[in-house]
């Protein structure tokens, strides 16, 4: 007859909390080697510039740039109320300019996202075109229209006057409320290349096994997308919305170049207006107006995360 054996059972050893901290501790000290460039990058080009933005905004300097003391806010509130600034229209054209190039980029990129999503001949000539206002620069698709534009020699106001659409003596770009517009529709035109590859790449995710249970269970085209491909694609399109809104909202070159009416006229956004701002009033009022617009940013990109709900679990 066999006996089992009644040794004592030797306890796990302890890991203290000393063992732990230093393990943490040395783990911290490998990965500062790797993220210190990255660290130093965004302090010398974000933080640096940012913190000397709201300085500035608080001090107050001679129109030679000499700084001469603390202003207060009185720097924010001649940005406000400067005396011949349309400041109401400024700020509503801010919004809809905001608003509607990210809109109907993200409309018009699904679209075509989806349409670029399917086999058919040729499709890699056309991802390929579709880059190409992308790829371009901006000050470079700006110039052309406004050349397209011209009345006399604009190949795209020939084509609008032939179809009706435009006087024969209309200059769009001219008149700043329809010159606002057209950067508008610039804006669109070149915000879609990005949005539309970022949508494509979601759409290449959603698996193909979940869109054939949803046809052999009866679901239309419309349910299938609206159901199941939309709350999949909602990490692409907070990626593709929220890039976009900070890229339309600091747009320069588009308004511009496509707005050449001198002084503060009705088709200004905020941003041309910081610039203006510190040609005329100094680098104070502009460093006030520029904070603004960043907390202006960053009221509409709080807004759109708390409609939209990116992360929310599908």
């Amino acid at each position: 007859m066999t006996t089992l054996s009644t040794s004592p059972i030797e306890p796990l050893p302890k890991t203290g909390r000393r063992r732990t901290s230093s393990g943490a501790l040395g783990r911290f000290a490998m990965a500062v080697p790797w993220l210190l460039p990255a660290v130093v990058l965004i302090a010398a080009v974000v933080l640096y510039p940012a913190g000397l933005m709201i300085y500035n905004a608080f001090r107050k300097f001679s129109k030679y740039g000499f700084e001469q003391g603390a202003a207060g806010w009185s720097n924010f509130h001649l940005a406000l109320t400067f005396p011949g600034v349309p400041m109401g229209r400024i700020i509503v054209n801010t919004i809809v300019w905001v608003v509607v190039v990210v809109a109907v980029t993200l409309l018009i990129s699904l679209g075509l996202a989806q349409f670029l999503n399917k086999t058919f001949r040729g499709r890699k000539i056309v991802r390929l075109a579709i880059v190409i206002p992308w790829a371009a620069s901006v000050v470079m698709t700006s110039s052309i229209f406004l050349n397209g534009l011209d009345p006399n020699y604009g190949l795209i106001a020939r084509m609008m006057r032939a179809l009706g659409l435009l006087g024969p003596t209309t200059a769009l770009t001219d008149n700043p409320d329809t010159a606002f517009w057209v950067a508008v529709v610039v804006a669109i035109f070149v915000s879609l290349p990005f949005t539309t590859y970022t949508l494509l790449a979601g759409l290449q995710t959603v698996p193909k096994d979940v869109l054939e249970a949803a046809h052999v269970d009866g679901a239309s085209r419309g349910q299938t997308y609206r159901q199941i491909v939309l709350p999949i694609l909602r990490p692409a399109v907070a990626v593709a919305a929220l890039i976009n809104i900070i890229n339309v909202f600091n747009s320069l070159p588009i308004l511009q170049i496509l707005n050449p009416t001198a002084g503060y006229n009705t088709g200004l956004t905020t941003t041309p207006l910081v610039f203006l701002y510190k040609t005329t009033l100094g680098p104070g009022v502009s460093s006030a107006l520029s904070v603004l617009n960043f907390a202006f940013c960053l009221v509409i990109i709080v807004i759109y995360l708390l409609l939209v709900r990116p992360t929310k679990e599908v």
